[in-house]
């Protein structure tokens, strides 16, 4: 963890932060992508037995380094506070566990995977994922760091190593006998404050011609969409393929395939094997990183009218809600996600801006989210409640979140989403 010290350098006209070290090559000379002020951890959700208690509040200012073109935010907090004890659970997200059983359907027939075959998942959260590979009879599993998540992947027959991956983990499991046809590792690569030992456990656990494969939202898409909403301390890097290589390629890895998502507002899906493994590369990657060099994303002018794109949604969210309240109409929001605490706290919003939002995850429910303090319910709730417009917070789930509350729809409600900018649809 780093005391955050700004140093001016006039000659380029920004900031550089000199106590910082990039997480990837070392470089110490990282610029500023953007401010997002003082927040809580965007999954410290507050019960009710803490309503009168200080919450902690650390800066969450985005980083980048001019050498490998890594996007980060400094390790303020370390990642056994965050994830010890998490409170997102996979299973509740409908779309995003079809989405793990298309992989595995997909993937157990693009590499032959059969009940000989073993596979790994990196954050492995409830086993929303390996479920559907262990009804294929395949050798599973899991590594979840956060021991009441892993718990519920127990229950469900899901066998659960507890603890954080890299070096260390994947040496245990190695003289514990595995060894990997097929590893995963989605949504994690960015929560990992240290990535080169992330991705040297890879190197070690797979088989001479395994594979591993790596999803995680696409810089490219979180610059170019305004999604700063994802930014938060538990995402320490984001991440383009030109950065993924650089850093898989210091421990003997290759990636050789990769694949765009809609997932999580556009996501890559990177295969990853031995330098020296018999997986051909694809020409996809090739045209994937011209694309990122075309956009800029190895230039500092492609992020300097980022923070001001930020201010614009912050002041157009404002105006929106000022204006409900001074019509007497009423608002509410859907889904206690992490990207929605850092929208609403960035943006100052508060109980008497949004009555609560509803989550369908019963471990979120009667609490409160960080740092805006705004209730969480039930979704029954907004039935009773019958709001004039629902923010959608999660805007990458709108679509499904939209059907659900087609009832509401027909109630007069109005859904929002705030994200690229203001939408009311």
């Amino acid at each position: 963890m780093v005391e955050i010290t700004a140093v001016s350098t006039p000659e380029a006209g920004r900031e550089t932060w000199d106590s910082v070290n990039c997480r990837l090559c070392g470089a110490n000379d990282l610029g500023l992508v953007v401010d997002l002020g003082v927040q809580p951890l965007a999954n410290s959700y507050v019960p009710p037995v803490r309503r009168l208690q200080m919450e902690p509040h650390y800066p969450l200012v985005v980083l980048r380094c001019p050498h490998c073109h890594l996007v980060q935010v400094p390790e303020i907090v370390s990642a056994s506070e965050i994830f010890s004890d998490y409170q997102y659970f996979s299973s509740y997200a409908t779309s995003w566990v079809d989405h793990a059983r298309a992989y595995v359907e997909r993937m157990a027939e693009r590499f032959a995977l059969t009940p000989r075959s073993r596979m790994i998942e990196v954050a492995s959260n409830d086993g929303y994922l390996l479920q559907f590979a262990r009804a294929k009879q395949i050798q599973v599993l899991g590594v979840e760091p956060a021991a009441n998540v892993a718990r519920v992947a127990e229950q469900r027959g899901i066998p659960t190593y507890v603890g954080f991956f890299g070096r260390e983990t994947a040496a245990r499991l190695r003289a514990d006998g595995w060894s990997c046809d097929l590893m995963t590792a989605n949504n994690v690569l960015a929560h990992v404050p240290d990535i080169n030992d992330f991705a040297a456990g890879f190197a070690l656990l797979l088989k001479p011609d395994g594979v591993a494969t790596f999803e995680f939202p696409h810089l490219l898409n979180l610059i170019r969409e305004n999604q700063f909403d994802t930014i938060y301390h538990e995402h320490f890097s984001y991440i383009s393929l030109m950065t993924a290589q650089s850093l898989f390629s210091r421990h003997g890895l290759r990636v050789f395939d990769v694949e765009k998502l809609p997932t999580h507002g556009g996501s890559l899906r990177l295969f990853v094997c031995h330098e020296n493994a018999p997986h051909a590369d694809s020409a996809a990657i090739a045209d994937l990183l011209k694309e990122e060099r075309q956009f800029g994303l190895d230039r500092a002018e492609c992020y300097a009218e980022f923070s001001t794109a930020c201010v614009k949604v912050k002041n157009e969210l404002l105006k929106f809600l000022i204006a409900c309240a001074e019509r007497g109409e009423t608002v509410c929001g859907y889904g206690a996600a992490a990207k929605g605490n850092t929208l609403l706290n960035f943006c100052g919003v508060r109980p008497d801006n949004i009555r609560f939002v509803a989550d369908r995850s019963p471990h979120k429910q009667g609490h409160l989210l960080p740092g805006t303090r705004i209730p969480v319910r039930a979704p029954d709730e907004l039935f009773r409640q019958r709001p004039d417009f629902l923010l959608i917070l999660p805007w990458n789930l709108k679509d499904e979140i939209a059907q659900s509350m087609n009832d509401l729809r027909a109630q007069g409600c109005r859904f929002v989403t705030a994200i690229p900018s203001l939408n009311v649809f």
